[in-house]
């Protein structure tokens, strides 16, 4: 029966408690000094209590045992806690809200609270299983400024400054701006969530802070927030600054312009610039881009140089720019090193290049011809020439530049080793080349006798190098060793001498031709002998040089022999001499030398031997020569050629005995009269020719 009862009452007193509600945030935060609400509903039963019963409601703060005076309350007359009165308040209706005011926030604020609403005699319910935890924190939240990255100097810009306040109900802060930019009449307060502030940027203005304070309370209670200001300016304090392989460490180079490093060294560069907004840096060599930054820009650009060369010397440039304007500076960077690269430049007297000689290169020259050598190196600091010839130095031939050497006129004697020496503190190199002298053959001969057993021909030459004799009989060719029954061919040479001797036993035919030819690489030479018969078949042997007689002396006596042949037919003529010095010019197949010929000199030492004289007889012979040397590859004219003939004849009946062997014993003059009635003198002429020189006298 009592069962019943009972679960009546607990249903009864569920559906009384389940009609008591709240609803609230479970934990609430909020920083010391800052306003904030704390949302709230509350629900009771409508028991009671009227539309005009007036509803009060009460914030406590849990404490234990005890509870203490309400925090907030909207009964009158009720005593509230001293230490939230005036900062915590009800707000809303109180029948429906239990919304909690809470301004400037005190750290001594931080509690559990809990809410008691009371209607009537029925509602009175202490609503303590919906509590809230309110933290209360150190003031951080600061206003937020929005200003340009870069400020323009000269160009207006706006600030704004706002700070986050998200409740209407809680009372409006006041915001300022504080800093050198601002002027007196910008930095008056204003009351709102936002401020702005507008001015001119200066070039000073950089760099300088500017603040925007917001205050709560009459206490004192403020938040504020700096930014300083970037004013956009050109690049500035532009440095370089080295480091080599063995330091890395960077060092700034100051405002020395040079710097000198070795080749095979490291080297880095390292160029830094202050600007706003950040410059683009670029290397340059000369006029070159080495190397450039981020198009965004940057603070440092770094040129490494590993292992220095020789061209990696000149000015490097660092640049450094952005839209308000540009700063560089330069290094000029210098390379030393050894000698090196070394070579000799040839030219002729003229200054006319002609090749440039390594070292041990040969040289070959042509006796008489004047050269100039010049000896270049590369090297830094530059390096002091010298030039030496068989190891013995030799005497510039101009001080002020001491790679120049020369030699004018050279000769023989100067053949050898010439030796240039670059050398400066850091190393030397030298360049040796070996000179020669050549010379084009020097024909001494044709020299030819008549012999019991036929006719004998000498020939000799001198020449560097050491020409070849050949003999030309006819269209044949003779040269070497040769021997037959019809003639005999001897050769010989020493140092620069050749000699070659021609014996013909048979075969001497009216209008023969005879030459001796010289030759070597540098030129050719040659002299003929023509054999003419006489009317008898028989010969002289007298040879002598009629160019001295002159041209009007041969016309005489030409006339004089007319006159004899046209009074006496009949009488027999002696045989005549004639003596012609022809100079034709025949192509030579020679290898043909670079370098022009020089002045034909007879070397004077030559110490020439006297032939041994032989038994002749007498014959006609004419001689003629052709000198041919290589001058620029092209020959004499062939029409500047001497021709000289002296031609004589007499009878037996117009020279006495007695006269005859006065001529040929005493070798005296013949006062001999023709036919013509004029007197004449004839010299008995020497043998045609040189001596053969001795081979061991070269």
């Amino acid at each position: 029966m009592f069962l019943p009862l009972f679960l009546a009452m607990l249903w009864g007193g569920s559906q009384a408690l389940d009609s008591f509600k709240l609803q609230v945030q479970e934990f609430v935060m909020v920083q010391e000094g800052l306003c904030m609400v704390v949302p709230c509903s509350i629900f009771y039963p409508s028991r009671g209590w009227s539309p005009t019963t007036p509803a009060y409601g009460f914030w406590f703060r849990d404490q234990t045992p005890k509870p203490s005076l309400p925090v907030a309350t909207n009964k009158p007359d009720q005593d509230v806690d001293t230490s939230t009165q005036g900062r915590f308040q009800l707000l809303g209706d109180p029948s429906e809200s239990c919304s909690l005011l809470i301004r400037e926030a005190h750290l001594e604020d931080s509690a559990v609270y809990f809410f008691r609403f009371e209607r009537g005699d029925y509602v009175k319910y202490n609503f303590m299983e919906y509590k809230f935890y309110l933290e209360v924190t150190a003031l951080t939240q600061k206003p937020e400024i929005y200003v340009p990255e870069i400020l323009q100097p000269g160009h207006q810009v706006t600030l704004f400054c706002a700070f986050n306040w998200i409740f209407d109900e809680c009372p409006v802060p006041t915001l300022s701006w504080i800093g050198n930019t601002v002027s007196p009449h910008e930095a008056s307060s204003r009351t709102s969530y936002f401020s702005e502030l507008t001015f001119t940027p200066r070039p000073q203005d950089h760099n300088t802070e500017l603040t925007c304070r917001v205050d709560f309370s009459r206490e004192g209670v403020s938040t504020e927030n700096t930014v300083r200001l970037s004013v956009a300016y050109a690049p500035k304090d532009l440095v370089i600054s080295i480091s080599y392989t063995d330091e890395p460490a960077l060092e700034p180079r100051g405002d020395s312009p040079h710097l000198e490093v070795q080749k095979g060294q490291s080297l880095r560069l390292l160029c830094t610039a202050d600007s706003l907004p950040l410059a683009t840096l670029s290397w340059t060599l000369q006029d070159r881009v080495l190397s450039w930054s981020h198009p965004l820009g940057s603070t440092a650009l770094e040129l490494a140089l590993p292992r220095v060369k020789a061209e990696d010397a000149g000015r490097y440039t660092c640049r450094a720019e952005n839209r308000l304007g540009f700063l560089s500076r330069s290094l000029d960077l210098s390379v030393q090193y050894a000698p090196e690269n070394l070579k000799v430049m040839v030219s002729q007297a003229n200054r006319t290049a002609l090749e440039n000689l390594e070292s041990g290169a040969s040289l070959r020259v042509l006796e008489g011809q004047s050269l100039r050598l010049l000896c270049v190196a590369h090297s830094n600091p530059p390096a002091q020439l010298s030039w030496a010839r068989l190891g013995r130095t030799v005497s510039p031939s101009q001080p002020s530049d001491p790679g120049v050497l020369e030699l004018p006129q050279i000769q023989t004697e100067q053949e050898g080793e010439f030796t240039c020496r670059a050398q400066n503190p850091l190393g030397s190199q030298n360049i040796s080349l070996s000179l020669f002298v050549v010379s084009p053959p020097q024909l001494l001969g044709p020299s030819c006798s008549q012999e019991d057993e036929g006719l004998r021909c000498s020939c000799s030459s001198r020449a560097r190098p050491a020409p070849s004799l050949r003999w030309r009989l006819g269209e044949r060719l003779l040269e070497g060793e040769l021997s037959n029954a019809s003639f005999e061919v001897a050769s010989s040479s020493a140092g620069p001498w050749a000699n070659s001797s021609l014996s013909l036993r048979e075969g001497l035919s009216s209008g023969l031709r005879l030459s001796c030819e010289a030759l070597n690489g540098h030129g050719a030479q040659s002299g003929s002998v023509l054999l003419l018969p006489d009317e008898k078949g028989l010969a002289s042997g007298a040879i002598a040089s009629g160019i001295s007689l002159g041209i009007g002396v041969t016309t005489l006596l030409f006339l004089c022999f007319i006159l004899i042949l046209n009074r006496k037919p009949n009488q027999a003529v002696l045989p005549s001499l004639l003596l012609q010095m022809v100079t034709p010019w025949k192509p030579e197949r020679i290898r043909r030398s670079s370098i022009p010929s020089p002045t034909t000199v007879q070397d004077p030492s030559h110490p020439y031997k006297p032939q041994k004289q032989r038994t002749t007889k007498r014959s006609s012979i004419t001689l003629s020569s052709t000198s041919q040397a290589l001058d620029h590859g092209r020959p004499k004219d062939p029409r500047a050629r001497t021709q000289s003939t002296l031609k004589s004849s007499s009878t037996e009946g117009l020279l006495g005995h007695r006269t005859r062997m006065q001529a040929r014993e005493r070798g005296r003059a013949i006062g001999m009269r023709t036919e013509c009635g004029l007197s004449l003198s004839l010299f008995n002429a020497p043998r045609m020719g040189h001596p053969i020189p001795d081979p061991g006298a070269a």
